[in-house]
């Protein structure tokens, strides 16, 4: 069975090699634009004789850039190519040791 975050990084990368992703943290120096996501949550949605049967996953997707919010990679479309809803998303406030701005995707899947 596939999960969460085999769905999200396979969604994820059919936006590379032109940006850099990773789970969690990207590690190294950091390029101009780089993704990272992680699992916010995972809640029982549907159960049957005291098993679950569906859960909704919530994944947050977030695009860091050194250049501003105005021209980011496209997230959305590889996303819900793979199954995915859009939720929020949020700007992160500009990280004053990398100076990337970032803004906060979230998206959901049901399974």
């Amino acid at each position: 069975m596939t999960t969460i975050f085999e769905l999200t990084n396979n969604a994820l990368a059919a936006i590379t090699p032109s940006v850099s992703y990773a789970m969690d943290d990207l590690i190294g120096e950091l390029p101009e634009t780089y993704i990272v996501y992680s699992l916010i949550s995972g809640v029982g949605e549907i159960h049957a004789d005291n098993l679950e049967t569906a859960r909704t996953y919530r994944v947050q997707v977030s695009i860091m850039s050194r250049s501003g919010l105005a021209s980011l990679p496209d997230v959305d479309t590889p996303m819900l190519a793979a199954g995915f809803t859009k939720g929020p998303e949020r700007p992160i406030p500009k990280d004053s040791t990398t100076s990337h701005y970032g803004l906060a995707k979230d998206y959901f899947y049901l399974m």
